[in-house]
């Protein structure tokens, strides 16, 4: 059992730096991964508002300053906790496929797999938008102020000359040829790309902020915005209509809870594949106690990359749309499971593939004769997180996304913002899990996390980065609870990402004998993200830890690759 005293004792005022940016505070607490939406969103609490309304007033502003990696157009997932009736909750806001989508639409009239940039640019790709239906269940089920005031300071981004940070230079260096005609007129003025510094006004953005603020979200779904959405779409060979939009909803549902030393942990359910990933993952690291070893040891980095491996695995083969396929969520955290895969695992042996088990054994009802298909290979390279938690003690972590960097690449014309291209989360194989199918979520791997304390919410994180979501957000959870690491350390410290396949990743900070060791054990240091990716760590952790003991303390902490910030309420 983990001692909460010993979490907190090491907590400290963050010295902002160039690596790290956070604060403390007592009132109010918001962390995103660009500066000017954790600012929209103290300015909420700051009017008295609450976390909610903190949450919706980053996601409007990073439409405007991170409309890269979401926006109008995107969808995701939020992890809910209402203070006042103690209750915690996960509002589903994932896009969903148009009705008219078969197995069959991401292969070509001989059966073969369309290329990834050929089919995540095309209409198809896009997935019904759905952020801002979690944004309105929001707004009328735990938000207080009115929408006009979560709404104006993303109109004022987008009516201003906005600076544009390094985030956005490398992306379109790297990313340039995803976007459509529209999209280059914003992002490449003149053929040229915007660089850091230059200033960008978006008055389409605006007029479409203001067309909410006036209307309401539900414009997106049976209004004008729904109809330019319509038309893109099908100008770009898509299938989606005015009905799809129309019967778009939200899910509410109960978390994924599992346990870890003691600390009860609320996490994303299918289609997110991220929650029971991070559960498995920490159910193993429990039972080996990984914090018997140093943490930058050579047995911690083997084992921590060994049992990442064994729930991606599983992931894979086990988890899509439960709508669809039945997913042996109670099979995998069996005890008698866990232990089955920790034979799997060994602190010498060498590196190797990790193959997925049979919890279905474990399961007291279902099965599931799908095979498991190819991953796309390309889900969500990138996304965002943002939390907040006020001075009631109510917490929300939002993950959200267009998948890829640009998304579909396909801009709505007069509008302002990209659509995004969720669909080619499925694999392309007809037959296999996670197929495409009409009205079908897409698997992801988001995972909005928080973390209880004898009832009470103590830490919550998340992060972007695809599958390396779940990597990320165990490693900073092990970094708090086992190393007993403070908030800004155990976000900075490096992480490491291992597939089943044996493909690596290695962020910067381990010691060139470190690495040495790592490679005498079969592991291949693959960094080809800092050429093909737009950040140069793995994820990009937002999290905020909460001290009941000391009057609500509260240390935030964002993470370094993007422009982003912690800003505390004193």
């Amino acid at each position: 059992m983990a001692n909460i005293e010993e979490i907190f004792a090491v907590q400290k005022y963050i010295e902002p730096d160039k690596d790290m940016k956070g604060d403390t505070g007592r009132y109010g607490m918001v962390s995103s991964a660009v500066k000017e939406a954790t600012e929209a969103g103290n300015e909420m609490l700051k009017k008295g508002g609450n976390a909610f309304d903190a949450v919706i007033a980053v996601q409007l502003a990073l439409s405007v300053v991170e409309g890269m990696n979401t926006g109008i157009g995107s969808g995701g997932f939020l992890m809910c906790y209402d203070a006042e009736k103690n209750e915690t909750r996960m509002v589903n806001a994932h896009p969903k496929a148009p009705a008219a989508m078969t197995p069959e639409t991401f292969v070509d009239e001989n059966g073969d797999e369309i290329p990834f940039d050929e089919r995540s640019t095309h209409g198809t790709a896009v997935g019904i938008p759905s952020i801002m239906k979690g944004l309105k269940h929001l707004h009328e089920n735990y938000a207080t102020l009115p929408l006009e005031t979560l709404i104006d300071p993303a109109i004022r981004l987008a009516e201003s000359d906005y600076r544009v940070h390094g985030l956005m230079e490398r992306t379109l260096e790297l990313f340039d040829h995803r976007l459509h005609e529209e999209a280059r007129k914003k992002f490449m003025p003149g053929g040229t790309h915007l660089k850091e510094g230059d200033t960008l006004r978006q008055p389409e953005l605006a007029h479409t902020l203001r067309t909410i603020r006036d209307k309401g979200f539900d414009d997106v779904y049976e209004g004008e915005i729904a109809d330019a959405i319509i038309k893109a779409v099908k100008d770009h060979g898509g299938i989606m209509t005015h009905q799809d939009l129309l019967n778009y909803e939200v899910i509410v549902d109960e978390p994924l809870w599992t346990n870890y030393k003691g600390f009860d942990i609320a996490l994303p359910v299918p289609p997110s594949a991220g929650g029971i990933g991070v559960a498995m993952q920490l159910k193993i690291l429990e039972q080996v106690d990984i914090s018997q070893y140093n943490p930058h040891s050579l047995e911690k980095y083997h084992l921590m990359a060994q049992t990442l491996q064994l729930a991606l695995a599983d992931d894979n083969a086990h988890i899509e749309d439960t709508n669809f396929t039945p997913a042996p969520l109670d099979g995998v955290l069996h005890e008698d499971y866990i232990k089955e895969r920790l034979e799997q695992l060994s602190a010498e042996r060498k590196a190797e593939k990790k193959e997925a088990g049979d919890p279905w054994k474990y399961q007291e009802e279902g099965h599931s004769d799908r095979e498991q298909g190819e991953p796309s290979g390309k889900e969500g390279m990138e996304t965002t997180h943002y939390t907040a938690v006020d001075q009631w003690g109510n917490v929300a972590a939002c993950t959200t996304s267009i998948e890829r960097i640009y998304g579909s690449g396909i801009m709505v014309p007069g509008y302002g913002f990209i659509l995004n291209n969720h669909l080619t989360d499925f694999s392309p194989e007809p037959g296999s899990m996670n197929e495409p199918n009409g009205n079908k979520y897409p698997k992801s791997s988001k995972s909005p996390t928080i973390l209880f304390h004898e009832g009470k919410p103590f830490f919550t994180l998340g992060s972007p980065g695809a599958a390396t979501i779940i990597a990320s957000v165990v490693q900073t959870i092990v970094n708090v609870i086992d190393y007993k690491m403070p908030i800004d350390e155990a976000i900075k410290d490096p992480r490491v990402y291992v597939t089943p396949d044996l493909d690596d990743q290695w962020e910067d900070g381990l010691s060139d004998e470190m690495l040495e060791k790592l490679a005498d054990l079969g592991y291949e240091f693959d960094q080809s993200f800092r050429e093909v990716g737009a950040d140069t760590r793995i994820g990009d952790v937002q999290a905020i830890m909460i001290e009941q003991a000391r009057d609500g303390r509260l240390y935030g902490g964002a993470d370094f690759p993007r422009p982003g910030d912690a800003q505390g309420l004193d």
